[in-house]
């Protein structure tokens, strides 16, 4: 029988794949560059296959690369997670999850009293952070991700889809009366995101063409538009997701029917072995659950 690779081996190979680097991946080992590129090389060596085409100082995974990494960092993690296991951290109530700022802020923080009382065996710690953490090597157990549906290495639950809508205060209503339809916000003060391109778009799903738009003011997190909104200071763009708490108690009036579907939506993701973890099956099955009747509130509202 062929001789297994030992996983200093392995875990080069997986850190320069998601790198494609010898030298970044040195960094993250805390090892020389050097030592990793043996690393690889006696691995390609004792597999008899190339893993990485050298292309002018540049890494790329060949076709035999790709496939391999799934399996390699699939392997890593259920180790990881057996060692976890034997040592006590995963199967203590420390339940880790990771969560943009805006989710955090919006949706998720008022509603972790009813996770808390109903399971008080876990112990819940929330890592608000706008990168997507690597489940794979950390001690994350869950994340919330805003995006496509494209992690095939990690268990995926669709938590939500969105969509896109105006809205507004009742104070900012009351002071614009003649805001009726989606012609008149030209002449309103429209609040922007960093990106800038949500309320063309709109206009462009609603029918309208418009040579330029009102400049408004622009901010850095979506909760913030929203919080702005709020305030009374415009009408924003709002996301169901994570301006359902603001309409379902009044500070939020959704202004017209028009509502443009976004091109991401919320998902649950974690590893495909911490997917077997009690803490995190309870966890997501809180969360779909809290989902379901926001959404049954919401048609009830509407």
């Amino acid at each position: 029988m062929q001789p297994l690779p030992s996983i200093n081996a392995l875990r080069s190979f997986q850190t320069s794949a998601r790198c494609l680097s010898f030298t970044q991946a040195a960094r993250e080992l805390h090892v020389t560059q050097g030592a990793v590129s043996h690393q690889v090389k006696a691995l390609e060596e004792l597999l008899g296959v190339a893993l990485f085409l050298r292309v002018k100082q540049k890494l790329q995974l060949t076709e035999l690369g790709r496939g391999y990494l799934s399996y390699v960092s699939e392997a890593l993690a259920l180790l990881q997670n057996g060692h976890e296991y034997l040592t006590g951290s995963k199967q203590s109530g420390i339940l880790t999850v990771s969560v943009s700022p805006n989710f955090a802020s919006k949706w998720l923080v008022h509603r972790l009293g009813s996770f808390i009382n109903a399971h008080p065996d876990i112990e819940l710690r929330i890592s608000a952070s706008m990168g997507h953490v690597d489940l794979l090597n950390s001690d994350i157990d869950l994340a919330i991700r805003h995006g496509d549906n494209h992690w095939p290495d990690l268990h995926v639950t669709k938590l939500c889809s969105e969509t896109i809508f105006p809205v507004c205060s009742p104070s900012y209503l009351d002071q614009h009366p003649k805001l009726q339809q989606p012609t008149d916000l030209t002449k309103q003060v429209l609040l922007h995101d960093r990106s800038r391109r949500d309320w063309p778009r709109w206009f462009a799903f609603a029918g309208m063409e418009l040579s330029e738009l009102a400049v408004g003011p622009q901010f850095d997190q979506t909760s913030m538009v929203l919080d702005a909104a709020v305030e009374g200071q415009g009408v924003a763009l709002a996301r169901s997701a994570l301006a359902a708490r603001d309409l379902l108690s009044g500070r939020l009036l959704r202004l017209f029917p028009q509502a443009m579907p976004a091109p991401f939506g919320y998902y649950l993701v974690c590893s495909k072995a911490a997917a077997n973890h009690s803490k995190v099956q309870r966890f997501i099955a809180w969360v779909l659950e809290q989902a379901e009747e926001e959404v049954s509130k919401l048609q009830a509202h509407s």
